[in-house]
């Protein structure tokens, strides 16, 4: 278990999906996103794998829910500065976690 002084270090806040790019040098199919959330934190860069579930058109506008204060990752080619977030089907796709309202970019998950 955690505690909840843990928890409150992990920074979830939401964003916007601007930009989505394929992947192709990932090993899983994946897109590479950047996310917008907001003036203080601004655009940051994800790589998610999501492709089964979601196509990039309909991918651009969507808000998400992700950790921000993660030191970046390099994946490949590619590096990686906030973890979006979302669960496994029994399929095994990935569904993104994200706000069923629209709220302001850069919000914190509290």
């Amino acid at each position: 278990m955690i505690t909840w002084d843990d928890f409150e270090k992990v920074e979830l806040r939401v964003g916007t999906i601007i930009e989505v790019e394929d992947f192709p040098e990932a090993r899983k199919p994946a897109y590479k996103l950047k996310v917008d959330f907001g003036a203080e934190i601004g655009v940051r860069k994800s790589s998610a794998q999501i492709t089964e579930l979601y196509d990039k058109e309909t991918l651009k506008g969507k808000q998400v829910l992700a950790v921000t204060n993660f030191p970046p990752k390099q994946i490949g080619p590619f590096m990686s500065e906030c973890l979006v977030t979302g669960v496994q089907t029994e399929a095994g796709a990935v569904a993104l976690l994200r706000p069923d309202i629209p709220v302001e970019n850069g919000k914190r998950l509290y």
